[in-house]
């Protein structure tokens, strides 16, 4: 059955997508990104030098991903716009990811200035990706505001505690007819997997990939565990009950009598 994720247009291949910090290398990236098949690759752009000759990090990202620029560092709305400016005129192209993050404790998202910094560069022709605490009220500004997808976060960035937000990023599923990418705090695969199941239309990975002892194998598992999450959702996930049912009859065992 055919399941496509369309983003502003675009058909993506993969449901996975991967972030590219904190990886040893970027050899040991480019072998993450292929092993998982990765898409739409995220990059930030105190990453991105045009000028270096042997380490450009763009050189590094398989030919056929999307590149989507974040502006991590941006502490407003405006600096995160400047951020993409410059991004998009380094090639980095016109999707971004909007992160505005004031908070140096527990690094959570301003919503307010990315609500800001998403109608400005709708505006300006970017395909905009908004990284956000999982408010509904805020989801519906950021999709009036022309968002391409809401980013909400499962929990505080590099954490590793799976889907904490799991009841608000539902209601996100339910209300906002725009792709909802859980992004942040999914450490593992079976994360991944209960967010495609809850309806989520991708995830986003980084930490858990980059640091792990084996980057290529994890990426490889998460991506297989966010087809499985999404072709269970697909088929109907049977809800939970109270009591306890048979798989198969109970009376009638080698002609018991009822």
């Amino acid at each position: 059955m055919s399941d496509p994720l369309i983003i502003a247009g675009t058909e993506i291949k993969s449901r996975f997508f991967l972030g590219t910090g904190k990886f040893s290398s970027y050899k040991l990236m480019r072998e993450a990104i292929e092993a998982s098949g990765a898409h739409v690759v995220t990059v930030a752009l105190r990453r991105v030098d045009t000028r270096a000759r042997q380490e450009n990090i763009l050189e590094f990202i398989p030919k056929g991903c999307i590149i989507m620029a974040n502006t991590s560092g941006a502490r407003s709305g405006e600096e995160a716009v400047r951020i993409a400016r410059l991004s998009r005129a380094l090639g980095a192209g016109s999707w971004i990811k909007i992160e505005v993050i004031p908070d140096n404790t527990y690094l959570l998202p301003d919503n307010a200035e990315t609500i800001k910094a998403t109608e400005q560069l709708v505006k300006e022709g970017f395909v905009v990706m908004p990284y956000m605490n999982p408010d509904l009220a805020d989801a519906k500004r950021l999709r009036d505001a022309g968002a391409s997808s809401i980013m909400p976060l499962g929990a505080p960035i590099g954490t590793n505690k799976g889907l904490l937000t799991r009841e608000l990023v539902r209601i996100l599923i339910e209300e906002i007819e725009l792709p909802i990418i859980v992004d942040a705090g999914l450490g593992r695969p079976s994360h991944a997997a209960e967010a495609m199941e809850l309806g989520a239309q991708a995830v986003l990975v980084n930490t858990a990939v980059a640091v792990s002892n084996d980057p290529v194998a994890t990426a490889k598992a998460f991506s297989l565990a966010v087809c499985a999450g999404r072709m269970s959702y697909v088929a109907g996930v049977n809800p939970e009950s109270e009591r306890a049912r048979a798989s198969s009859p109970l009376t009638g065992f080698l002609k018991e009598k009822e």
